[in-house]
């Protein structure tokens, strides 16, 4: 932010008193402008032991597959977000169950957070960001063509959960693309 959201002037970067980190801070009015980390909400959806996957057909990842999920917006809570996220993704309802995994992601300054959750009466779509969204079974899931690494360990939590039927909440720290492990 080179402009003060207040007044317009320019902004310089400095340590502001009392912080430890350097911001960008109006030269004139003094105000702080803060960059804080984006929330991502989503769900992992299923339906009649399958998982609901959509397509992309926006960057970044386009073409991949991924779960539903976008940027929380003001003044809704996480569960909304990821109910307002699978509607408009999946053309999906959704009745959450549980918050399943969170990922801190330092390096591109997001959080994820996913919910575990039931289809209402089995019915989805695409939505204007989805090319298509499909149920797939363990064995259908299309592990190579999967957009972030977040919707993989989600994916991989998940079916190692089922086999005891119990789905503890995950917390991690994912690095880069290429660490699979966290």
């Amino acid at each position: 932010m080179n402009f003060c959201g207040n007044c317009g002037s320019e902004t310089v970067d400095k340590v502001p008193l009392g912080d430890h980190q350097t911001r960008r801070v109006c030269s004139k009015c003094n105000a702080i402008h803060y960059v804080n980390p984006k929330v991502i909400c989503g769900a992992l959806a299923t339906w009649e032991n399958k998982v609901l996957l959509c397509r992309r057909a926006i960057e970044p990842r386009y073409g991949l597959w991924t779960l539903p999920a976008g940027y929380m917006e003001l003044f809704e809570t996480m569960e909304q977000g990821s109910a307002r996220e699978t509607r408009e993704e999946a053309e999906a309802e959704i009745e959450i169950e549980q918050l399943y995994c969170m990922y801190n992601i330092p390096r591109i300054g997001q959080i994820y957070v996913l919910f575990k959750a039931n289809i209402i009466d089995g019915k989805f779509g695409a939505g204007e960001e989805t090319l298509e969204s499909r149920l797939f079974s363990e064995e259908e899931i299309p592990w190579n063509d999967l957009a972030f690494p977040s919707v993989e360990r989600t994916l991989r939590h998940y079916f190692e959960d089922r086999k005891n039927n119990h789905f503890p909440t995950h917390l991690e720290t994912l690095g880069s693309r290429l660490d699979h492990t966290g």
